[in-house]
């Protein structure tokens, strides 16, 4: 295909993709497609609404319809589509389906526990199953680590205080030390016998603090009567302070749940607001079709939206377009101008930026305001200068003291967290992070180019990468998704083309190209290095791996053939079809599809590449010397 007949196909192909896109946007502005997960979220769901005595045969019925069409031939469920079969996700899947009246010697059952024996039973599942198991009378409270409620009386200095965790993290333990208080047994009318090996469970790595648990398992028997009411008693507070408008905490499935349980516990009844609020929440989160009902983990209009917008103009939308216009006019609706728990570390930051969800306010993320600040900035509304800058403040004031920065808080490192013998379930600190200062930079360097904090973000990404080139992806999979942040960024920040690392990360994208043009990483490349740059072909991916190459400014055989990938792959609608999960939650355990990742990022790529053979590439200016001087080697 000559140049001149790839860009009319892209430019075709990118005008249908954007009519699609166009045609997705709500009323009131926003964009918002579905962030699918694993079913581990749809048997929480009807194993909370067990404890709660609320469960309906109707809910049941169609949760077990889903759960049971996401299970594969041999019998497993899997955290991510084309993925292995997970212990911990088919026991709380198998443990649904019984509440559903499944038969045990129903094959698909069957299956399912042959699977969960061979890879060493409930015995070998991590804790979070556990204590979901434990609430039913399957597991002892005693074989449990034990989470105190009296760690709430822990000051902010002190190691594993609960500021020292993620916030994803602390919104979930504090109502876990509510539930280990109290060690609730509510009994099923069935017995998972078939699902253990008598096994012992596996040893904790960390001795010291298998030791320390020991001591807490002591304490738990007798704990001092005054201290622990007045520990609950804060615990309580501290959540109910923490609930959403929407009824949600944090606006994720995780502490959501955990807090209904643990107010439940502390005396709370469902006609109480707060848990009516919760309960009635959920309905918002909960998608029902022929497949079934199925919950969301989390919601994303903000991020969908403000990633809708710089694609769009990207394409070449006009920047007061009515679609662009109405979309940056909801998403200045969604500023958070209210404190919470990020301003712990930085009480005297102003606040300012943006949240992921709908309803977040006391969670609002740098990733999410860097963004909206690109998209912002570029829209021709009248009232977005101010916001602008409210955002820029806040993230600025948001880096961490080694220049980068994370998700959610500044500083948030504290290692001591991750070897708990609680923690075998994800990530539960939130450091600084390649994709998310990547993304701080390029908005640092369209607003405050010679800023000191840009100049130690751009150093901190310098450092961070990866010996063969790449860069790690925090948020989203993996190396491609980092390398794909990180290039533009560098770019946009003044670092040359023909720098060293520059050179490298193409090297290694053009290394990790798929023979049919596209690019893909599979998510075992968080656990098995074998992974890493390989997997089957998506548009997401694609599309990172396309903006980190123009933005260096390639014009090679690797980006047409990328182009004509998505060219071909299009679907008749204007769409691609993306089942492969391309986003993380928690790298190597819990992952993400989100549904509009299929469309916005190659409106991007595909935007930026037909700009790119309508004018000639400027160079940009690059960083003082001192500012560059760690890539040089």
């Amino acid at each position: 295909m000559t140049a001149v007949a790839a860009s009319t196909s892209a430019e075709l192909t990118l005008d249908a993709a954007c009519d699609h896109l166009l045609g997705l946007q709500s009323p009131e502005g926003w964009w918002k497609g579905e962030l699918q997960t694993n079913v581990t979220m749809d048997a929480e769901d009807l194993l909370l609404r067990e404890f709660l005595g609320i469960r309906t045969e109707q809910d049941t019925a169609q949760a077990a319809r889903w759960i049971r069409s996401e299970q594969r031939d041999d019998g497993t469920w899997a955290n991510f589509h084309g993925g292995p079969g997970d212990l911990s996700t088919t026991i709380e899947a198998y443990a649904a389906l019984r509440l559903a009246g499944d038969r045990t010697d129903a094959p698909h059952l069957r299956a399912a526990a042959r699977f969960v024996r061979e890879s060493g039973g409930i015995e070998a599942s991590r804790v979070f199953t556990r204590i979901w198991l434990a609430l039913f009378g399957q597991w002892r409270w005693e074989d449990l680590p034990v989470l105190p409620p009296e760690m709430m009386f822990l000051p902010r200095w002190f190691p594993l205080n609960v500021y020292d965790w993620a916030c994803w993290a602390r919104q979930t333990i504090v109502p876990l030390t509510i539930v280990s208080a109290h060690r609730p047994v509510r009994p099923l009318p069935f017995d998972l016998a078939e699902l253990r090996t008598g096994r012992p469970v596996p040893p904790h790595p960390h001795g010291p603090f298998t030791a320390l648990d020991r001591v807490l398992h002591r304490y738990q028997r007798h704990p001092v009567p005054g201290l622990r009411r007045a520990a609950l008693r804060r615990a309580a507070g501290w959540i109910v302070a923490r609930q959403e408008a929407d009824g949600s905490w944090g606006g994720i499935q995780p502490p959501w749940v955990y807090s209904l349980i643990a107010l439940s516990l502390h005396g709370y009844p469902l006609d109480h607001p707060v848990m009516r609020k919760g309960i009635e929440g959920f309905d918002r989160f909960t998608i029902r079709d022929e497949k079934g009902r199925r919950l969301e983990a989390c919601q994303s209009p903000v991020w969908d939206t403000v990633l809708a917008i710089n694609g769009l103009l990207d394409a070449g939308l006009p920047a007061d377009h009515p679609a662009l216009l109405a979309s940056s006019g909801w998403v200045l609706t969604e500023e958070i101008r209210s404190r919470g728990d990020w301003s712990v570390r930085r009480p005297s930051l102003a606040p300012g930026g943006w949240a992921f969800e709908f309803d977040n306010d006391g969670y609002p993320d740098i990733d999410d305001t860097a963004e909206a600040i690109l998209a912002l900035r570029r829209v021709r509304h009248p009232d977005a200068r101010p916001a602008v800058d409210r955002g820029v403040r806040w993230i600025t004031g948001m880096a961490s003291r080694d220049g980068g920065f994370g998700a959610f808080d500044a500083d948030n490192t504290r290692e001591m967290c991750k070897k708990l013998p609680f923690c075998d379930f994800g990530a539960v600190i939130d450091p600084p992070s390649a994709d998310v200062t990547a993304h701080v930079v390029e908005a640092l360097a369209q607003e405050r180019p010679d800023s000191p904090v840009l100049r130690r973000a751009v150093v901190w990404l310098l450092k961070a990468q990866e010996a063969d080139g790449s860069w790690f992806g925090r948020w989203g999979a993996n190396h491609v998704y980092g390398t794909g942040a990180v290039l533009p960024a560098l770019i946009a920040a003044g670092v040359r083309p023909g720098k060293p690392c520059i050179r490298r990360a193409v090297a290694w994208l053009e290394r990790h190209q798929n023979d049919d043009g596209g690019w893909g990483e599979d998510l075992r490349s968080y656990t098995d290095p074998r992974w890493i740059g390989r997997g089957h072909s998506t548009p997401s991916q694609t599309a990172w791996a396309l903006m980190a190459l123009l933005a260096a400014g390639e014009r090679s055989p690797a980006v047409e053939r990328g182009v004509e990938w998505l060219v071909g792959h299009q679907r008749p609608d204007g769409g691609w079809d993306e089942p492969y999960f391309t986003g993380t939650g928690f790298p190597g355990a819990f992952y993400i599809n989100y549904h509009l990742y299929r469309l916005v990022f190659p409106i991007s790529a595909l935007g930026r590449y037909v700009r790119s053979q309508e004018v000639p590439s400027r160079p940009r200016p690059a960083l003082r010397d001192e500012a560059v001087t760690v890539d040089a080697g």
